[in-house]
């Protein structure tokens, strides 16, 4: 498989915060960049050669896309099968079209994983409310009803704590399959962003700590605080993940790790992951400078982690009581600010994110997050 060498255009399903972060990647090695999505003046956008604004549906214009790129690959995994499709027509579509079939439906990627062996929490399929019922008596309660496709950041998730809640968490899926899970008290999530290219390398970032708000990540710290044998383990589980998936180019492998010490997968992501913004401005080699160099098969680059670092996002949330404080945050000077260009900041939306680089993970975490409580500082306040 030949290599696609910095000068050649490399396209982007997706225009949101991943897609900018790998296109400012792609510029810097002389890449061009294309990207489509049904919108306009978009992150991706900002910083691309050229922005196609059409549906994802919209075929005949995915084919123009793709005509005019070397290869084609995504920054969110909600692209409809149809449209990865339609573009490998014309250019390589890296992952491929059937990993993104799998990963961004619950019950398919669930079903993957627990019959290629990797540890999963106990689920079942859900279409009516006799079958949530049953379902439950298996999984036990509490447990969480998800639905089958298209879902993140929380969206599409009911936990269920009692049987009489199971008509109301029923339907909230509004006529959409569904599965549900047995509720994991987990000690901690964790996650390993990972790299694979056409000819089998693999590349890892090692294992990332990772603490939630309203099912959005809050704050990622790494390395995780793990015990070595639970890293080793959780590393061989991504990379074997990879390996069965066939994936060409970055995944994040996301887990709980219980209270005895157990991982269990908890879901893929077949793209940089919001876990791996850290690698941007700690590691050799970005998360998406590392998925460039897959899907453009050049050889893949260093992971090492150059201090330990936190990451913070920034949503919507804190621009409620007017524009951020954006001097405070420079004030740290190990503190790195990155703004996605999204215009419009509603709560729980990721407007951008701070990375703290530090002597220990404690402190990195520390650092980022006394940045961002800055960024709402008001005088007097």
């Amino acid at each position: 498989m030949k290599a696609i060498l910095p000068g050649s255009t490399v396209g982007v399903l997706g225009s949101g915060q991943l897609g900018r972060m790998f296109a400012i990647a792609a510029r810097r090695m002389g890449y061009r960049v294309h990207t489509f999505s049904p919108d306009s003046d978009t992150p991706t956008g900002q910083v691309a050669d050229r922005e196609f604004e059409h549906p994802y549906d919209d075929l005949d214009a995915v084919r123009e896309f793709a005509r005019g790129v070397e290869v084609v690959t995504f920054e969110f995994e909600n692209v409809p099968t149809e449209t990865a499709e339609a573009a490998a027509q014309f250019a390589p579509v890296r992952p491929s079209g059937s990993v993104l079939h799998t990963t961004q439906h619950r019950l398919r990627e669930k079903t993957f994983l627990s019959s290629h062996g990797f540890p999963v929490t106990p689920f079942r399929h859900v279409r009516s409310l006799p079958d949530l019922t049953a379902a439950l008596a298996e999984t036990g309660l509490p447990a969480v009803l998800k639905t089958a496709g298209f879902g993140y950041d929380g969206k599409g998730q009911t936990r269920i704590d009692s049987e009489e809640e199971a008509p109301a968490a029923f339907e909230a899926l509004r006529g959409r399959e569904g599965v549900v899970e047995a509720f994991v008290d987990f000690e901690r999530e964790v996650s390993v962003v990972a790299a694979r290219g056409p000819g089998g390398e693999f590349a890892h970032y090692g294992v990332v700590e990772n603490t939630h708000s309203r099912h959005i990540l809050d704050l990622s710290v790494a390395p995780a605080r793990v015990a070595e044998a639970v890293e080793r383990e959780a590393v061989g589980i991504a990379r074997a993940v990879l390996e069965e998936l066939g994936v060409v180019g970055v995944t994040c492998v996301e887990f709980f790790l219980t209270r005895s010490g157990k991982l269990l997968v908890n879901e893929l992501a077949p793209r940089p992951h919001n876990s791996g913004h850290h690698t941007f401005d700690a590691c050799v080699t970005s998360q998406f400078e590392q998925q460039l160099r897959a899907v453009c098969n050049l050889p893949l680059g260093s992971t090492e982690l150059l201090r330990p670092a936190a990451m913070a996002n920034l949503l919507g949330d804190l621009w409620q009581e007017g524009e951020p404080d954006w001097r405070a945050a420079a004030a740290f000077p190990n503190v790195k600010l990155h703004l996605y260009g999204k215009t419009d900041a509603r709560p729980g939306r990721k407007m951008g994110h701070l990375t703290a680089l530090a002597a220990t993970p404690e402190e990195a975490a520390r650092c980022a997050l006394a940045a961002r409580r800055a960024l709402t500082r008001r005088a007097g306040g």
